[in-house]
């Protein structure tokens, strides 16, 4: 099969874990296979992902082969697979706007960001570059808080033709105008914002979900977040918080059989702690009644490489939208932006995401009722 060509905004940890991911599994066995949702999807397996574009910011990765970048600082996840050959892809520099927070400058060098001194892209040029590297998929890892950034490589894509993957709490595909508007060009979108493999929401959410089921009133939770990335160090910056914690919160929310007031819920990111690096720890804590309203509660510590744990859910991402181009299939791709995100347009339990998406990878057919 032809590759599924993928464009990259953001050459951080992310982008890290998911392009070792592509070279680790490569060559693997079905059976010999941990750490994936679907081995296959449509017939394409992890491999099967190229990358043919990229962009970012940070002068310690613009023109550099994109495989060489991804292990440069500030990075610091997690390293499973180095031996991957050049790519002769080069990173090209991206648009800044608010793509990054000035506070990142009051950090440690190593740590920091450090802009290229190269001059900015025009939307043509990022289009072109898209164009020009034919690819397929434009996977969105910006940093939290790019509200202007993001939208201006939606636009992009629209106007490339290319499926649009947005990993990151901006509104797009939960956006009407945007979701209308990539319809109507008939270019795929998933999103908002990706749930991680087995991380703090997607817990939180299946713990919410299971105290529903049980008849057991929830009546106040929190989800504390830690980490030592350049994504908690962004988020620093109250300011580019809104709508990330709007999207957790909701992604628990969706899921309680009674929608608790702003007071007794506080799903977010917390602090930042250097020595953890990519490494995150999530503390929930959840008070409820039982059976003759007698209280209970819950507390759980996870403890989770927040990348590599990001990385497999992109995967099948990025394998959904090139299905959906193959099928001439525009717009947002509901069943996938569920399952695989934290606030997609439109909510549903993980049990029924999961379902619709198998479903919407096994048939055509069953896609377009699945979505």
């Amino acid at each position: 099969m032809d590759p599924i060509k993928i464009a990259i905004i953001g050459v951080g940890n992310c982008a890290s874990s998911l392009v070792q991911g592509i070279h680790y599994y490569d060559g693997k066995s079905p059976e010999d296979v941990i750490g994936l949702m679907h081995w296959s999807v449509g017939g394409y397996t992890p491999s099967d992902i190229k990358v043919v574009a990229a962009f970012d910011i940070d002068a310690r990765k613009v023109g550099k082969d994109v495989h060489e970048a991804i292990f440069a600082e500030p990075n610091c996840t997690t390293i499973f697979h180095r031996d991957i050959p050049a790519s002769g892809v080069k990173v090209s520099m991206g648009k800044v706007l608010d793509g990054y927070s000035d506070h990142m400058a009051e950090h440690p060098e190593h740590l920091t960001f450090k802009k290229a001194a190269l001059p900015e892209p025009s939307k043509d040029e990022v289009v072109k570059i898209l164009k020009d590297s034919q690819a397929d998929v434009l996977l969105n890892y910006l940093p939290v808080g790019s509200e202007e950034a993001t939208r201006f490589y939606a636009e992009c894509a629209l106007q490339a033709g290319v499926a649009f993957v947005n990993c990151i709490p901006v509104f797009i595909a939960s956006d009407p105008e945007w979701a209308k508007r990539f319809e109507q060009k008939g270019v795929p979108l998933i999103g908002d914002d990706i749930k991680a493999q087995l991380g703090a929401t997607i817990t939180h959410r299946v713990l919410t979900d299971l105290f529903a089921r049980r008849g057991v009133r929830l009546e106040q939770t929190y989800q504390l977040n830690t980490g030592g990335n350049t994504d908690f160090m962004n988020m620093l910056n109250r300011h580019r918080l809104a709508s990330k914690r709007k999207s957790k919160t909701e992604a628990v929310q969706a899921v309680a059989a009674e929608r608790l007031d702003d007071d007794h819920i506080h799903v977010g990111p917390s602090d930042y702690v250097a020595w953890q690096k990519d490494n995150k720890i999530c503390f929930i804590r959840m008070e409820g009644k039982l059976f003759g309203d007698v209280p209970m509660n819950l507390e759980l510590r996870l403890s989770v490489e927040d990348s590599p744990n990001s990385a497999g859910v992109a995967i099948d991402m990025i394998r959904c939208a090139k299905l959906a181009l193959q099928r001439g299939q525009g717009g947002v791709l509901q069943a996938p932006s569920a399952y695989f995100c934290k606030h997609p347009p439109l909510q549903m339990t993980d049990d029924q995401a999961h379902a619709k998406v198998d479903a919407f990878i096994a048939d055509v057919s069953a896609a377009h009722k699945a979505a």
